[in-house]
């Protein structure tokens, strides 16, 4: 900003400065419902006097600022905000500003609650390689054949939490990244429409290691990125307010989330034999998963399969 002048505004620079930390960190994002998508909520910003001052509190029973209509008639909307306790007269009433993540919080508001530490969270970025032999199709089914929309193939997300487990989400999405090899049957276009959600589940012990080897990988390569810290392994502090404590904060808050995140999954790594797969989901629903047996041998065709039936489906 100081490579600008004041000719490419109305006012100076340390006004607009101003007027966009205001708007920024006094206006509140409130979920509401919206009548043009069938009553989905969505995401509103409010600009309101008294309830954007409400600190953030970080005890049991705090919610967000929500959405509501007064009035007579209730046709006037506005924002309210419920107490999961009684307050005495005189005594501050707080919110909570949502589940955020540490950077997010220190981002929009400057500071770092208590209960992040509690449940860390980092976030990491995983793409479709551009130089990856079934790249195109990968993309027609992010772009098509996922439920909810479209989907960049770029996707970020919040890993560590309070055990380290990754979000569903996440594991689903690298299972479709890391596919190829003798799996890639899977991308015909007979199974086009399938794909997404056979991606919600293990596909092959080959294709589930790759998750674990590219979440692990990602981890480390984070990992190494951050600023060393003297005291890496000590607790976090949260009483240090200056920009740099907080940033030290952070990164340990991230740091730790990111190791609860490489822990995880190298016991997932070591668990993979113990998963059923697509080959065996699939003998199961065709009810060929049970053993020959000479003398009854109608044992094995299943519920949708019957012997001499034309309800084949291969």
């Amino acid at each position: 900003m100081k490579l600008l002048t004041d000719k490419y505004f109305c006012r100076p620079v340390t006004s607009y400065n101003f007027e966009m930390t205001m708007n920024f960190t006094q206006s509140l994002r409130i979920r509401a419902p919206n009548p043009l998508e069938g009553g989905i909520s969505r995401w509103n910003v409010k600009d309101r006097a008294i309830v954007d001052i409400a600190n953030h509190g970080d005890e049991f029973g705090t919610v967000e600022v929500q959405a509501g209509n007064f009035g007579m008639f209730g046709t006037t909307k506005g924002c309210q905000i419920r107490v999961g306790r009684e307050y005495k007269k005189g005594e501050q009433i707080f919110v909570s500003y949502g589940p955020k993540s540490a950077s997010e919080y220190l981002l929009e508001y400057g500071f770092i609650p208590p209960s992040v530490i509690r449940n860390p969270l980092a976030e990491l970025t995983f793409e479709i390689d551009k130089d990856d032999r079934f790249g195109d199709e990968k993309l027609d089914i992010l772009e098509f054949d996922t439920y909810g929309g479209a989907m960049d193939p770029i996707q970020s997300f919040d890993v560590g939490g309070a055990d380290g487990q990754p979000d569903p989400a996440l594991v689903q999405f690298l299972r479709l990244c890391v596919l190829g090899g003798k799996d890639s049957f899977i991308l015909e276009s007979i199974f086009r429409k399938e794909v997404w959600d056979f991606m919600a589940q293990p596909m092959s012990e080959d294709n589930e290691r790759l998750v674990v080897e590219a979440v692990i990988g990602k981890v480390s390569d984070t990992i190494d990125d951050m600023i060393e810290d003297d005291d890496q392994g000590a607790e976090v502090d949260v009483t240090d307010m200056t920009p740099e404590g907080l940033c030290k904060v952070l990164r340990g808050i991230e740091r730790k989330a990111l190791h609860m995140t490489a822990d995880y999954m190298t016991r997932e790594g070591e668990a993979l034999d113990l998963k059923e797969y697509y080959q065996e989901r699939r003998l199961k629903d065709l009810g060929l998963d049970s053993e020959w047996q000479e003398d009854n041998p109608d044992v094995g065709w299943g519920q949708s399969r019957a012997k001499g039936g034309k309800d084949l489906d291969w």
